[in-house]
């Protein structure tokens, strides 16, 4: 469906005001400093980690040097390796990519290594499925495999990607997309394009190839497992990888680079410590299946800082595995810090799970703004995930026009965005009968504070839907004015407080509905 994907090649404000052609003595132009850090760690409700830069040796090695040639036709993945190893060997420092059109397949990580983009350079990665070899990895929180990531490290220590340039996924050569996330005159430009027409769960589907339908159709949730290498190989087409994928890989640094059009997720940093994200932006279609924009997972000691994401589902998403897969991974995605960021379109402006096996914990979000998500603070899980979520603070968020919960607390999730399942009428009631114990499989969300929100305009204000077995619990909000059509919906839900919150709703309209609720307070008045 190349023909209705726009190409968004946007880079941040100040790539207005500085050039490359500025650099004299080094082309590496020097961004933040150590000192500012201090400032996003200091008077945290939790302890967290050093955050520092990475270390790069102060070496520079341009792309061209290796054979490079940046005229959107070339192939450089020789020159990109070659440089990379080139820059190990000698101990790191910067690989420069100068302005031009860089086309590539994978780039693999060396420690000690930056990337360094130079305004206008553009990093754009093939849409030939055979540039990617299919790898062991995590992908939707379960042990699996996928092609290859087009950016990807593995252990390393002291990497970075900076600068003023883009990096393009070539997401369209991969991703099928839904006939409902399209108008009609957009799916007949897709199919007009090529590819092939299925159905798959009662959804009228577009696909690149024949196998990725194929693939679909025997997927949980976007992955597969098969039994031998043939099969691997025969669907390979289906398995997109995502854009970027660093592995156990300790001081990163991502910062001012335009990230857009991801096969799937777009940034994925893994089992990750000392991660610090800043002043990025992150661009996929709206229509784009599983176009998250930034997906932490089992990382620690990370810094998420003034970066703006439009993307096709989840903006901002922390996650630490999927059920049995996750439990064993035993790796908490806890001390992170988001600040000053702003999501445009998305599933959720700031999110959590449904992945959480292994616990999400001492997270602090703040001064941030959702503008048109489908919904604004989203929690997300369900049982047989098990996993706690808590000690969450968040602070100081503005949003406007949300298209369904202004926040939401859900251990029903269904695995379809809110909307979506609004569109299905999707009943999210749970059963008082048959209610299984209490053990390792279920999830929790409890002590999380929310402080300072301002929404103008959502379909419902909050939504809290727990499990019998394990209500959501001690969940307090303070200092809220939201407008919106309908207003609490509370349930299965214990030691809730919601304190100095102003709802605007339609003339009539009741300001809570509760069911199986115990000590519910809502300014002041204990409603149950």
């Amino acid at each position: 469906m190349k023909s209705i994907i726009k190409k968004c090649t946007y880079l941040l404000g100040i790539v207005a005001v500085i050039s490359a052609s500025s650099c004299k003595k080094s082309e590496v132009i020097p961004l933040e400093t150590d000192i500012d850090l201090e400032f996003y760690t200091q008077n945290l409700p939790f302890e967290i980690g050093n955050v520092f830069r990475p270390t790069i040796p102060d070496y520079e090695q341009k792309i061209t040097d290796f054979g490079g040639v940046g005229d959107g036709i070339t192939n450089n993945t020789k020159a990109f390796n070659d440089a990379m190893k080139a820059l190990g060997k000698v101990g790191g420092g910067h690989l420069i990519v100068p302005h031009g059109i860089w086309v590539t397949g994978p780039i693999v990580f060396e420690s000690n290594v930056d990337l360094h983009l130079i305004d206008g350079a553009v990093i754009y990665f093939t849409g030939d499925f055979d540039d990617y070899p299919i790898v062991d990895c995590y992908f939707e929180g379960l042990k699996t495999r996928r092609c290859q990531s087009p950016l990807s490290a593995k252990g390393k220590k002291n990497i970075s990607i900076t600068g003023f340039g883009t990096i393009d996924g070539h997401g369209d050569a991969w991703r099928w997309i839904r006939r409902s996330k399209l108008t009609e005159s957009q799916w007949k430009d897709g199919l007009a394009s090529g590819g092939v027409v299925g159905v798959i769960n009662g959804s009228e589907i577009w696909a690149p190839t024949q196998p990725i339908l194929d693939a679909l159709a025997q997927a949980n949730m976007n992955v597969v497992q098969f039994d031998n290498e043939e099969d691997w190989h025969k669907y390979r087409d289906f398995l997109r990888p995502v854009l970027l994928d660093f592995d156990s890989c300790e001081n990163v640094l991502i910062e001012q680079v335009c990230f857009q059009n991801s096969p799937a997720w777009c940034l994925h940093p893994f089992r990750c410590r000392n991660v610090i994200i800043n002043n990025i932006l992150v661009v996929n279609p709206w229509f784009s299946q599983n176009g998250d924009g930034l997906d932490l997972e089992a990382s620690k000691d990370v810094l998420i800082l003034n970066s703006k994401f439009d993307v096709g589902d989840d903006a901002i998403c922390l996650k630490s595995g999927k059920d049995k897969d996750g439990r064993e991974l035993n790796s908490p995605c806890q001390n992170v810090i988001v600040d000053g960021c702003s999501v445009y379109h998305g599933h959720g402006g700031f999110v959590v799970g449904s992945e959480m096996s292994s616990s999400v914990q001492n997270i602090c979000v703040k001064n941030s703004t959702f503008l048109g998500t489908d919904v604004g603070l989203r929690f997300k899980s369900k049982r047989g995930r098990g996993g706690c979520v808590g000690n969450i603070y968040i602070d100081n968020i503005n949003m406007i026009g949300i298209e369904t919960d202004c926040i939401l607390f859900d251990l029903n999730y269904s695995g379809l965005s809110a909307s979506e399942e609004r569109a299905l009428h999707i009943k999210k009631d749970v059963s008082m009968e048959n209610i299984p114990p209490v053990d390792e499989t279920t999830p929790q969300f409890k002590d999380i504070y929310i402080n300072d929100v301002t929404c103008k305009g959502c379909e419902r204000a909050m939504y809290f839907n727990g499990i019998p077995e394990m209500p959501i619990t001690n969940i307090n909000i303070k200092n809220a004015t939201i407008t919106a059509e309908i207003g609490l919906s509370v349930n299965h839900s214990e030691d809730i407080t919601i304190d100095n919150v102003q709802l605007t709703l339609p003339e009539g309209e009741p300001e809570w509905s509760t069911y199986n609720v115990k000590n519910l307070v809502v300014n002041g008045d204990t409603i149950k």
